[in-house]
């Protein structure tokens, strides 16, 4: 604690120090001064969303009746702390709209206390239920309980710290006791497998996905909730491939899968003929990567990626292809979610330039209308998005964003600001940022590749950079430095580097191999001991991705760029800022 007191003293007496911070701290402010509403939802007949007036910590939940109503606030996370480390982490509407379930995430820990509100009234009830987490609720029709995993209350401690093992599921009843909940499912002889909870809109099934760490390959477990006393039972009882549960039509569960589809599909699985060689195609895989998939307006609403920029398509429930939504340029697009008996659902559209939009969709006629533009002080049209595709070092295609203000010279003296992330199956959209909006205000460029880890282009693109693989992200980003460089954006001195979690790995390691490449590095909360991550909080979640460096057949890559172990001495390093958090259990 004093060693890193002495070196935060230092830091921030430096940082202080910068001619024109006050300036840039300003106009940050000043931009980030603006409305921000989410899409809205609609719950057992109210709409939902989220609303931060501009300077707030915590964005605050309100309600309407009707979208022309005047919205009334329903939980305001502000006044849970006040330096506003405490956030609304989640949130949950029974069938009947008469409770909202909520999660309480403290200081950014992955720990989540839930808590039941009645909405009518605003009456917080009783019910506490603590030691969650990675994990959601999912309400019975009935509106009388939820399903939910947990895991034991560690040690006096070690919250912090201690492994997280022997995950488990239980029903919660509303205004009981955690104590009397029900053990729904448990795996004592898989102590590392963890369990995502769904009820099927119907109500007649429980979907529990199971999980190894952050892999995407699942096993499904279904509970028939018509009868009281059933027992769980594998639906798919092997982890050989992804299976994300996406709704259900009767007795047919539809899930997204990479099964013999490296972009992904939907298929369909009747349960009173569940055997591989009966299951159907209902959505066949495209050029396109599918990245995720709902049942709303008794249509299959398919989110795909084309070269990383969002593409929405729907279908009918049998898979015939309905329409497309029409979006305006590069950009990224989130919601589309509701029920099935739904006419209408809501969505945001952003872009690197384009503060956030919110939209109602008529799900009769296909047609979009604007429902609320971010009002942020600046002009979009003063910017201009590209993107562009470089060769890695062993010929791979990798694609780039870049965005700058529009009438830049390619003189090789433009600041750049290059940012990755290349890892979990994670996928880098275009995406609005004021710390970035100010960067480029002050006629920065801001680069983004889409590095092989990520999932812009399915499982293959993934698997191409982990484990023994790992070093093809760090080579993708390298090539982007050189191609930045080679095409006169930017030059060595001029060009920084940053990324978080594995992404602060990305940084480290990129460090560590071409020092020379870059002017600064701003690597924040990464994982930087690539020997021993695993034997700490989730570390052990990454080793699909990563391996680990107690298998001997993981170890020489996991050394060869293991950040930590690669600092040469005498080596003349970027300027480096180095961040973390002191009460992050996850890295």
């Amino acid at each position: 604690a004093d060693w890193v007191a002495a070196e935060n003293a230092l830091t921030f007496g430096y940082l202080k120090s910068i001619p024109g911070r006050d300036d840039i701290e300003r106009r940050i402010t000043e931009l980030w001064n603006y409305e921000k509403i989410s899409a809205p939802s609609k719950e057992g007949g109210r709409y939902y969303f989220f609303r931060n007036d501009g300077l707030q910590n915590q964005n605050v939940l309100y309600m309407q009746q009707t979208l022309n109503d005047e919205p009334a606030v329903l939980i305001d996370p502000n006044s849970w702390s006040a330096d506003g480390t405490v956030a609304l982490a989640g949130t949950e509407f029974s069938d009947d709209g008469r409770y909202v379930a909520y999660g309480i995430q403290d200081g950014g820990s992955d720990w989540r206390t839930w808590r039941i509100m009645e909405i009518d009234g605003r009456r917080l009830l009783d019910d506490e239920l603590r030691w969650i987490k990675f994990s959601g609720i999912a309400w019975t029709p009935d509106s009388q309980g939820f399903f939910y995993s947990r895991y034991d209350e560690p040690q006096e401690g070690a919250e912090f710290q201690s492994l997280n093992l022997n995950q488990k599921v239980y029903y919660h009843r509303v205004g009981t006791a955690q104590s009397e909940d029900k053990l729904i499912y448990a795996r004592p002889d898989h102590p590392d497998w963890g369990f995502g909870v769904d009820v099927s809109e119907d109500g007649h099934y429980l979907v529990l996905t199971v999980w190894k760490g952050t892999d995407d390959r699942y096993r499904i477990v279904v509970k028939d909730l018509q009868e009281a006393d059933s027992e769980p039972f594998d639906l798919i009882d092997n982890f050989d491939h992804e299976y994300s549960f996406a709704g259900n039509d009767g007795t047919t569960l539809l899930f997204q899968t990479n099964l013999n589809a490296p972009l992904r599909r939907v298929i369909g699985i009747d349960l009173n003929n569940r055997s591989p060689e009966h299951w159907k195609e209902v959505v066949a895989e495209t050029e396109n990567t599918l990245s995720s998939t709902g049942i709303v307006g008794n249509m299959i609403v398919g989110h795909y990626l084309k070269d990383a920029k969002t593409q929405v398509r729907f279908y009918s429930m049998t898979g015939e292809h309905v329409r497309d939504v029409e979006f305006p340029g590069i950009g990224s697009a989130s919601g589309f979610s509701g029920k099935r008996d739904h006419t209408e659902t809501f969505y945001s559209f952003s872009s690197f330039a384009v503060p956030p939009s919110t939209y109602r969709y008529d799900l009769k006629t296909g047609e979009s209308s604007l429902l609320r533009r971010a009002d942020v002080k600046f002009n979009p049209d003063d910017y201009e998005t590209s993107q562009i595709f470089y060769q890695s070092k062993d010929g791979t295609r990798v694609p780039m964003f870049i965005c700058h203000r529009k009438g830049l010279t390619l003189n090789g003296q433009n600041p750049t600001l290059l940012y990755g992330y290349g890892g979990f199956n994670i996928s880098l959209t275009p995406s609005f940022s004021v710390s970035r909006l100010a960067w480029m205000e002050m006629g920065g460029v801001f680069a983004m590749p889409n590095l092989r880890g990520g999932g812009e282009y399915g499982e293959p693109w993934h698997k191409a950079g982990t484990k023994d693989q790992k070093q093809n992200v760090f080579n993708d980003f390298i090539a982007a430095a050189e191609w930045l460089i080679e095409q006169k954006y930017t030059c060595s001195d001029k060009l920084a580097i940053q990324g978080g979690s594995n992404g602060g790995l990305l940084v480290g390691a990129c460090m560590t191999q071409r020092p020379d490449l870059y002017g600064a590095c701003l690597p924040a909360v990464g994982v930087m001991d690539m020997l021993r991550f695993q034997k700490f909080t989730a570390g052990r979640f990454w080793v699909d991705d990563y391996g680990s460096a107690d298998n001997a057949a993981d170890f020489p890559a996991l050394y060869a760029y293991s950040p930590y172990h690669n600092l040469k001495p005498g080596t003349h390093y970027p300027a480096t800022l180095v961040t973390t958090a002191d009460t992050d259990d996850r890295v």
